[in-house]
């Protein structure tokens, strides 16, 4: 009689579905930080030198506070 083994699961199948999946998910997961970063430095650059005074930056800290680690 042949045994049927159900505790395994597909191997080659179950494998790429998970690769592809955790690639897109990384794609937008970068796609969606550097859209914030970019509104973060648009939002810091529309303040006056007086408004950013105000939260202690300057001009020059913009790209620095808006810059992200979006390319993994």
């Amino acid at each position: 009689m042949a045994a049927f083994d159900t505790t395994r699961t597909a191997y080659g199948s179950v494998l790429a579905v998970s690769r592809i999946s955790s690639f897109i998910a990384n794609i937008f997961g970068n796609v969606v930080a550097w859209n914030d970063a970019r509104v973060t430095r648009n939002a810091l650059a529309a303040l006056s030198d007086r408004e950013l005074d105000d939260i202690g930056l300057i001009r020059g800290d913009i790209d620095v506070v808006a810059q992200t680690d979006f390319i993994r």
